[in-house]
């Protein structure tokens, strides 16, 4: 539910990936073979699920121009201070879906760019600017809290 809730944002719509997830999972559990981990192996029908999900809804717009997403990168960081985690995944969880999504699978789940290019049809420079966009957009929450 966690890694559903963390790429749907709207527990409702968490909960239906992972309704369909599940599905997924039992239609699909004569194919695993055992090579690699359970969870891994699970995660990832998760993660497609989620990603099938969003790509009905066109939540990821992948449809964004080179020029506009070469604007978005900044010279400048902010260092991210210690908070909690129940904090930082609100603030996650608050992205828009397209950034949320590209954050979740470079950051949380280890992901290249090439890796989320193939999986949401998209170039790697739109990945790479949407997990700008994304951090960006956590730089601004972070200091809105402080």
């Amino acid at each position: 539910m966690v890694l559903c809730l963390r790429y749907m944002g709207k527990r409702e719509d968490a909960e239906d990936v992972l309704q369909e997830g599940f599905i997924t999972l039992f239609r699909k559990l004569d194919t695993y073979n055992g090579a690699g981990s359970f969870e891994g192996w699970a995660r990832k029908i998760f993660v497609n699920t989620a990603l099938m999900h969003l790509r009905k809804t066109d939540a990821l717009g992948l449809s964004e121009d080179l020029e506009q997403a070469r604007s978005l990168f900044t010279e400048e960081a902010t260092p991210i201070q210690k908070m909690g985690h129940a904090e930082l995944m609100r603030m996650i969880g608050a992205l828009p879906p397209d950034a949320r999504t590209v954050f979740n699978m470079y950051v949380l789940e280890g992901y290249s760019h090439k890796e989320i290019a193939q999986e949401l049809g998209c170039t790697e420079a739109t990945s790479r600017s949407k997990l700008q966009r994304a951090r960006i957009r956590l730089q601004e929450m972070i200091k809105e809290q402080q």
